[in-house]
């Protein structure tokens, strides 16, 4: 089983690394960071990069790919080279997935037309201009496609996505090896729980969302 995650500049590492760190761990799977060039890829904040190993041209038949978000998915989602790709290589994937507002591109693409789909909650309107049915869930399952909502709804879609391919008890034993326990400090992690004055600073700091 191959699985490709795709980089690109300014894309957010969790949204990639999270799922990785569960998926890489399929009993024989081998995992391919790939980009329209191999090399180095700078995160949104461009301090951190990841290495490409291969060009999108080098992988034409993944099992699973992965499509991490970033702050600014406009620019990819008018990148012919990416789009291209992501139409070319879900023709025969068994999984097509994404992370954030990576669900953008894949609906850029034409990938979730008429399907459920989520994306980072001050995202989530942009899917409707290309047919897909917005939700506020975590993670979304509709056929081979997955989705998952903000940043670290990448960790409990490759654990979801991990127990569906090697089984509940693998899943489990890779999430104690991880030691995915969440308790965050506050509970502050979506606009339904966050203070209301909060989620309005940031709906306003985010014209384009």
């Amino acid at each position: 089983m191959q699985i490709a995650v795709l980089l690109y500049d300014r894309f957010t590492a969790l949204d990639a690394v999270g799922p990785y760190e569960t998926l890489s761990r399929i009993p024989d799977a081998e995992t391919v960071f790939v980009a329209e060039r191999p090399g180095p890829v700078r995160t949104d904040n461009g301090v951190l990069g990841l290495v490409a190993d291969k060009a999108l041209d080098e992988v034409t038949r993944p099992d699973i790919v992965i499509v991490p978000g970033g702050p600014q998915p406009e620019v990819e989602m008018k990148n012919p080279a990416v789009l291209d790709w992501l139409r070319a290589v879900d023709a025969t994937t068994t999984w097509t997935t994404s992370v954030c507002t990576g669900s953008l591109l894949l609906a850029a693409a034409g990938l979730l037309d008429g399907r459920r789909a989520t994306s980072h909650w001050l995202y989530l309107d942009r899917l409707v201009p290309f047919g897909a049915e917005p939700t506020g869930e975590r993670v979304v399952f509709d056929g081979k496609y997955v989705t998952a909502a903000g940043v670290s709804s990448g960790l409990d879609m490759g654990l979801g996505l991990l127990g569906r391919i090697a089984g509940d008890e693998y899943a489990q034993a890779v999430q104690l090896l991880c030691e995915y326990d969440p308790q965050p400090p506050y509970d502050a992690g979506s606009p339904e729980k966050a203070p209301a004055e909060l989620v309005a600073r940031m709906r306003a700091a985010n014209p384009l969302s």
